[in-house]
Formats: C-alpha cells, structure tokens, sequence
C-alpha cells in the first residue's frame, strides 16, 4: 500500500480535514514507481483494496482492478457467504496464476464495517445495490478510504449531498461508475455540442427505461447463505423474495432495482450513465434542470425537463444520447457516435477550444487520482447531479404533475410537501 516514509497519510488527513484548501491538493510524495514509470510496483507502494459486495456487477470490477498496475486487493465483503466465496476465489486465481503457484491472501467479512477498519486498505470498491450507497461511502470515507462506488450515486438527493459531504471533509479521491465518461465516443460527441459545432443547443433526447414498478413479492424462505436483515440495512423491512437477493450466475440480473426501495428502475440504470452524458454535453456539471415535467397525454407525451438557458431534454426513444442544434445532431451510445451532416464525426477539435477531461480507462483513471490526490473525470459532485435528474424524474412520474426545481440550493420550489421524496426514512440503527 502506499505509505510516505516521512508522514502517515491518514494522520496528515485528520489534521487537514478541517481546512477546505486541503481537502483535494495536499501535498503527497509517491515514488515513481507507483507512477508506472518504473518496472514492477513495490508492495508497499500498491494501492491496496477492499471491495464492499462481491456480486455480478463486481465480477467486472474485480477483474478490472486486479489488472490495473500498481494495485493489490487484501479483502471482500458480502451478505451473502456464496458470493463471497465466488468473489475471494476470483482474486486468488488471478495471483495464483500470475505467480504460477498458490495464493490465499484475500480476507473475507459479513459486515463491510470489519473491512473498514482495517489500517492497511487505501481505498474500496463499492457495488452493493443502490440503498446501501449512501451508508457504506460516508463510513468509508469517515475511515480515510478512497472510494470507487458504482452508479446510480444514490437512493436520494439527500443522500446524495451527504456523500459529497463526507468525501470533501475527509479529503477523500472519488469515482461514480458513470464509466462512459471514459469512452471517447461520448468525449467528441459532447465536445462537439459544447463547441457550437451544431449550432445553438436546443434539445436533448435520452433513451433510458421507466420508473420502478414495485410489484408484491409473497415472502420466501431465506437462504441459509444470505444474511437477510444486512442485506436490508437502512431500507424498511420486508420478507424475503429470491427476486430482490437471488444467487444467480455472473449472467443473472437481479431486480431489486425494480423496486423503489432499493433503486430507481431504469431511470437510474441507465439514466445515470445517459442523463450524466446529457448534462456533460450541456456543460450542467454542477447544475440541472428548473423543470420537469411529466407526460400528460397533451402537451407533454413524454417526461420533459426544462434549463434555465432554455435547452429542454426528454426521456423518448433515442440510440444513447441525441443533441439536436440548430445546425446539426449529435448522436452518441456505446462504441457508436453519428452526425448530421455525417462528416461532421470527422472534426478535430481545435487546441483553443473546449476540451473535455480525457480518461481512457475509468478504473485507471481513479488510480491514478489517487496517486496524485486529484479529481478523477466522474467525481462525486458530478455523480449528485446526475443521480439527481434521475430521482427528479421519477419523483415527477409518482407525483403525476410537473415540479419546480433550483439547482443551487436543491430544493423543490413551492413545493415544501414534497420534499420528504427527496430523502426516505432509514431502518435503525442506519442513519446519515
């Protein structure tokens, strides 16, 4: 792990927490090994991790990380004892194989708490569904961890801004999984569309899928490998459903995000990697909307938000993520980027024009951060706004009527009532 000979890290880090210029750009020497700039990384120079949830989502992320240079993973937790052991067995088959012998040295924990409160872990991964997001980035940060923690940010707004909170007062590095950020098709498409390349912006179309549907579920047995009650956490008890906590193959997709108690639907699916590349392109970073609306069968077919610079977006059918200008369009999703006119996908954007942050590899990118105590290219502020235009959607979906909103200080306008949908309550003894 890495470690300056001269100053503990976490003691410089809890004298600073205090002070906001020291939140992000404290000094740090890192040897240049730790750089990649020199052949194999030093034990003690490796970022060492710790993975909170080790189900099909960390499969991908786990193996990321452990062929990411200059990293070591110590440790795992999960609810669940199967997916544990699927997960520890992924990380001592890869140092097995890599040293062409035996390996047992990834620890394993019920209760992510433990993992925590180990000195020698720098940073964790997160992937537990999404109502654990909240819980498990503040402790973490509250432990000196840096953090990876996969999209959607959050279960709520509130929830949302108390994870930016912690992060900025314990001077941690964090990455939302947001990880198109990170492909260079949605990087031109936005560059072009904030360039003026087609003309003046005037609307964005997403494709994403609806609101949760909360079906009932009729209770199960509980598997006698699955701690039920963690699993739940901070959200409202309910019986167990195989459908919520299922152990499937690494192919399986569970749908505890079909309920509203543990997710959004597709709202926050996938609405939090395409609305997040909608409101890069609209340069709405630390932003959002002033107005949403949803359909009515008149006026509005479809969910509308609406922008102070009068740029409105609409979730409707679209491949990805549509700019429409007055000159042109911009189309971009997953290894696809088309224009109009077509040749226009051909521009070089020019050395003084605006040039978005550049990230190859999502995952190296937050290493690298690490390495240099910087902002990575989906920082947490930025994973808020875009949880947030999700979780405004679907609070207007629920309502049936469109809302105000004020982007600055995050509060429903003329809408004091409402504001309970911007939290939830939590399940003893869980709080923020």
């Amino acid at each position: 792990m890495i470690r300056n000979k001269e100053l503990n890290r976490r003691q410089f880090i809890k004298r600073a927490a205090g002070t906001a210029a020291a939140v992000i750009s404290f000094p740090h020497i890192v040897p240049a090994s730790a750089l990649g700039k020199a052949g194999d990384v030093a034990p003690s120079e490796r970022i060492t991790l710790g993975f909170i949830a080790t189900g099909k989502q960390s499969k991908h992320l786990m193996r990321s990380f452990l062929n990411s240079p200059g990293t070591h993973v110590l440790a795992a937790c999960d609810v669940d004892k199967l997916k544990l052991a699927r997960g520890k067995r992924i990380v001592e088959d890869h140092y097995a194989n890599k040293s062409g012998g035996t390996y047992k040295g990834c620890d394993t924990y019920g209760d992510f708490r433990e993992l925590l409160a180990r000195d020698d872990i720098d940073a964790v991964v997160i992937s537990t569904p999404d109502h654990w997001h909240a819980i498990t980035v503040i402790q973490s940060a509250m432990a000196g961890k840096d953090i990876y923690c996969e999209k959607p940010l959050s279960q709520t707004i509130v929830e949302a801004r108390a994870m930016i909170n912690a992060v900025r007062r314990y001077g941690r590095v964090f990455q939302t999984g947001s990880m198109q950020r990170s492909d260079w098709h949605f990087r031109l498409g936005c560059e072009l569309v904030l360039n003026g390349y087609i003309g003046d912006l005037q609307h964005v179309t997403v494709g994403v899928g609806g609101p949760p549907q909360d079906k009932p579920l009729p209770a199960e047995l509980v598997p006698d490998y699955l701690d039920w009650d963690m699993w739940l956490g901070p959200a409202l008890w309910r019986p167990y459903h195989s459908d919520l906590s299922p152990h499937l193959s690494w192919d399986g997709f569970p749908n505890w995000r079909h309920h509203s108690s543990f997710g959004g639907g597709g709202m926050t699916d996938w609405g939090a990697h395409h609305f997040d590349i909608a409101q890069w392109g609209m340069g709405m970073d630390n932003s959002g909307p002033v107005e949403i609306i949803p359909p009515d069968g008149e006026d509005y077919k479809v969910l509308t938000y609406k922008y102070a610079s009068g740029v409105t977006m609409t979730r409707d059918k679209a491949n990805g993520v549509l700019f429409t200008g007055t000159k042109g369009k911009v189309e971009v999703n997953r290894g696809h980027i088309r224009t109009w006119p077509e040749n226009l996908k051909n521009q070089q954007i020019g050395p003084n024009e605006i040039h978005l942050y550049e990230s190859r590899n999502h995952y190296v990118d937050w290493l690298d951060a690490i390495r240099k105590r910087s902002r990575p290219i989906c920082d947490i502020e930025t994973g808020c706004r875009s949880v947030s235009v999700c979780h405004l959607g679907n609070i207007a979906y629920k309502l049936g009527r469109p809302l105000r909103w004020d982007p600055k200080n995050e509060v429903l306008i003329g809408d004091a009532g409402v504001g309970r949908l911007l939290s939830r309550p939590m399940r003893s003894p869980w709080h923020l």
